[in-house]
């Protein structure tokens, strides 16, 4: 009995060799990975499964059932010899992988082979075959994918399906006597030997498939790598500049023999063999690149780079498309020597990596709107200034020069200063707090002369921090609507302090007045979002916020405190930097992702 349990498991091998080349398969796959697979790849798998099982019956051992002696297989059965085979080993794995449907109709096909083969046990065996490949299926049925694809599973189910063939034969087997005799003999070895057969196929399968999602782990990791130290190159957007950025960073990473990148009609970089007849700036050339721009999808190209050169060392290529939204914007291609260079996996990590570069250029829009952003708010500041304002200051220069000639030189000279400074802050996005202080007092010397005692301004600023940075086009928003506020319902006794403090590491600028002040649904209604409103408060102030934050960062404070008839208290608190570090500042709020 073990002589025969140690023949059966030395023909085990084949099991390895079938098990390995169905890995080559894509409907095999596609059923391992339980993907959608219709019914004639279905039958194809039934098939083939069938075909292992009669493969299995053919590599058995012949045993004489009154001696016991044990041949080789011979093309036909006698009534008095039975068959010691791994048959079920096919059906098993059918059943446990497809369902009940394939492991049924695989079961059938060994089956039905194995019951016109004749012999002692034809009928018991072909029968105990398909009731093999439905109980294997039902256990697919009732288990995940996972549970299907363990060998411990596969051990026990290869098992149980030769115990019950040897039931079988006990009970369909006649005589009896003889029957029980032959299950004594070959019963434990099949057992054994079917049931490591189930469990070294699909320990086989298992680890094809896991070493794959393992390469396919690696490159995943390898393309999130790439896209990462290609962020800082696509800033910019596609630009021959930063294609070939990127072409040198790919073709050190990426076992290719050429990286090439292009837009929509040009090549932009092209690194790597055959760089010396494709240029940058030159038209594409291949009508495969102007496929996957007008297509958008991934392209394989299997035959000889069509190129005007004979003698280009291009073969094989990848072609990616590069997408902005759901525009094609350029390619990404790579070249390759040979297809056994284009596995599924290489294909995969492009795709990836083409994905992951349209995803940098959408975000690299989106910083250029962004930026947009920022300028329309700087000129939201500047539509502000209201027109009447330019009027009733001429207005008030005109009452002063024939009474006061040097108050009205004074004032033109603060006029002019005002305007050009809000010209300035048209390119310049930051300034110094003495430069701010300056533009508040040009505007406030035209108001103080406009409204003469009804007006009084009070100056409360620590020394040191003249060259402190702030956006341009800061503090006047806040004066001006401290004025607004407090001139329009008082006829007398208006009064606005402007303070700078320091506060710790920070510095403190406020800006009060003692107007009708505001309630506190009006207070936090000022910060959430723009207020349209004729005296212009809530635009001014959300975008002084929101531009100060996104300049300085998020260590800058807001807070606005007001009561209703108490006047009004605007205090911004901006890091302590100073001028030196103006330039700093404006490269990070640039670059700022």
């Amino acid at each position: 009995m073990w002589q025969l349990c140690l023949s059966m498991v030395e023909r085990l091998g084949i099991i390895v060799m079938v098990a390995f080349l169905l890995t080559r398969l894509s409907y095999f796959r596609r059923l391992i990975y339980h993907q959608e697979i219709d019914w004639a790849q279905r039958f194809i798998i039934m098939v083939i499964f069938g075909i292992f099982g009669i493969v299995g019956t053919y590599t058995g051992l012949t045993v004489h059932v009154e001696t016991f002696e044990v041949a080789k297989w011979t093309w036909s059965l006698k009534e008095n010899e039975a068959l010691a085979n791994s048959r079920v080993i096919g059906v098993v794995i059918a059943g446990l992988l497809g369902g009940w449907q394939v492991g049924l109709g695989a079961g059938l096909i060994a089956g039905v082979h194995r019951l016109f083969l004749g012999g002692f046990t034809a009928v018991a065996c072909g029968v105990s075959t398909i009731i093999a490949g439905a109980i294997a299926g039902m256990v697919h049925h009732r288990k995940k994918r996972a549970f299907a694809l363990s060998p411990e599973v596969a051990l026990v189910v290869g098992m149980a399906a030769e115990t019950l063939q040897m039931l079988v034969i006990l009970l369909v087997a006649k005589p009896f006597d003889r029957a029980l005799l032959l299950v004594e003999e070959i019963g434990v070895p099949m057992i054994i030997a079917n049931g490591l057969g189930s469990a070294i196929f699909i320990l086989v399968i298992r680890n094809v498939f896991q070493e794959e999602e393992k390469a396919g782990a690696l490159q995943a990791e390898k393309a999130m790598r790439l896209a990462e130290a290609t962020v800082h190159h696509l800033r910019n957007g596609l630009t021959p500049q930063s294609a070939k950025a990127i072409c040198e960073l790919f073709i050190q990473e990426v076992p290719s023999v050429a990286v090439a990148v292009t837009d929509r009609t040009h090549i932009l970089a092209h690194v790597g063999a055959g760089s010396d007849h494709h240029f940058a700036n030159e038209p594409i050339q291949t009508e495969t690149t102007r496929q996957v721009v007008e297509t958008g999808e991934m392209l394989i190209v299997h035959d000889r780079v069509a190129c005007h050169d004979p003698n280009c060392p291009l073969h094989k290529a990848i072609i990616a498309p590069l997408k902005r939204k759901d525009e094609t914007v350029g390619t990404l291609k790579f070249y390759f020597q040979s297809d056994a260079d284009l596995s599924s996996i290489t294909f995969e990590f492009v795709k990836g990596l083409s994905s992951l570069l349209s995803l940098q250029l959408e975000i690299a829009e989106a910083e250029k709107y962004y930026q947009l952003m920022k300028e329309a708010q700087i000129k939201a500041l500047h539509a502000q200034v209201h027109p009447h304002f330019l009027f009733n200051a001429l207005n008030t220069i005109v009452s002063c020069v024939r009474i006061d000639p040097n108050r009205a030189r004074q004032l033109l000279v603060s006029l002019a200063y005002y305007f050009r400074k809000n010209l300035a802050s048209t390119t310049d996005m930051l300034s110094t707090l003495e430069e701010e202080i300056r533009h508040v007092k040009a505007y406030l010397t035209i108001e103080e002369a406009r409204f003469q005692d009804k007006l009084r301004v009070h100056y409360d600023i620590d020394e040191g921090f003249e060259r402190v940075v702030l956006p341009t086009m800061t503090l006047q928003p806040l004066v001006e609507n401290a004025v607004k506020h407090g001139l329009k319902y008082m006829k007398k006794g208006s009064e606005i302090v402007i303070a700078v403090k320091a506060d710790g590491e920070m510095v403190k600028i406020s800006v009060t007045d003692n107007g009708k002040g505001m309630t506190e649904e009006e207070v936090a209604q000022l910060l959430r979002t723009p207020v349209a409103s004729q005296r212009g408060i809530g635009i001014g102030l959300y975008n002084v916020y929101e531009r100060t934050k996104s300049l300085l960062g998020d260590d800058v404070r807001f807070a606005i405190v007001s009561a209703k008839g108490k006047g009004t208290t605007v205090q911004l608190t901006v890091p302590l930097k100073e001028e030196k570090e103006r330039g700093a500042i404006a490269y990070a709020s640039h670059h700022r992702r």
